[in-house]
């Protein structure tokens, strides 16, 4: 049996109904969060759950459960569903009411968490993967984490249909991040990642990649670049819960550095590696 949490309640996976009048299904209006559990333990969930509820407040739209009841929620529904390795999927809505644009007034949020197993992607990490560059057609409003992903599900299939791992994004030829993750580049002993601001998501594994550069003395540049300027990097990473740190050594044909994980990526993987045996079992 498989389980999920229904707004305050944990209850098998059948007992969820969403309602057809959702409006999270018929305007994405709500918020998600995908977070990390290694060996039944949850990962960065603090950080998570703080970038939950700023994506709330983002968008107007109050979470009815204190910070502290939904981590004792979220650990409750891990240790029901018995998860070793795999994610959390939390996300809210602005709830139930018949269709119309603005809020309305007496609607109630819908809160829903559930739980995958998933695998750590150690072929990715030990090998590399491929990306492919596409425009950034998103709305302006990247760093809120909304259910909106029609833009980051047309980069995805756009990448999967040239045989790509991710879509790296651009606008006006400056990368922004990619179609599920924050891109960073290393030159000359310098990791350069974009700065944090309305045009990407501030992610929480970027925060622990760049906490684990300072750890092994990588310096670190939040400065903006361009897909040129990406094509000289001797190494490429894309972060990110899923991702992890994961190594890019192809795009569009073009090979990054010597085709192979470089020695800072190396780096950076022990590092945070370490950073998640000091919190878990691993």
């Amino acid at each position: 049996m498989r389980y999920s949490l229904w707004n305050d309640r944990i209850v098998l996976d059948e007992e969820v109904i969403i309602d057809r009048q959702d409006r999270g299904y018929q305007f994405g209006d709500g918020i998600y969060e995908v977070i990390k559990v290694y060996d039944g333990e949850v990962f960065t969930l603090s950080e998570h759950l703080d970038r939950f509820y700023r994506s709330a407040e983002k968008i107007k739209l109050v979470i009815p459960y204190s910070k502290d009841k939904l981590i004792r929620l979220l650990r409750d529904l891990v240790q029901k569903n018995n998860l070793a390795t795999g994610h959390i999927y939390l996300q809210i809505t602005r709830g139930i009411s018949p269709r119309q644009h603005h809020f309305p007034e007496n609607s109630k949020p819908v809160l829903v968490a559930n739980v995958q197993v998933n695998p750590r992607p150690l072929a990715n990490f030990e090998n590399g993967v491929k990306a492919t560059m596409v425009e950034d057609i998103r709305w302006l409003r990247c760093d809120i984490k909304t259910l909106n992903l029609l833009g980051p599900v047309l980069a995805k299939q756009e990448a999967y249909e040239n045989g790509c791992y991710e879509a790296i994004l651009h606008r006006d030829g400056v990368v922004t991040e990619g179609a599920s993750s924050n891109v960073h580049g290393i030159l000359d002993g310098v990791l350069y990642t974009h700065p944090v601001n309305n045009l990407i998501l501030n992610g929480i594994t970027r925060n622990v990649m760049l906490a684990c550069a300072n750890e092994i003395g990588l310096t670190v540049k939040e400065h903006a670049f361009t897909l040129e300027q990406l094509k000289d990097m001797t190494e490429v990473i894309v972060t990110s819960t899923t991702s992890e740190i994961t190594p890019v050594i192809e795009i569009d044909g073009h090979i990054v550095g010597t085709g192979k994980p470089g020695e800072w990526t190396r780096k950076l993987q022990k590092q945070f590696n370490a950073t998640i045996a000091a919190v878990v079992r691993v």
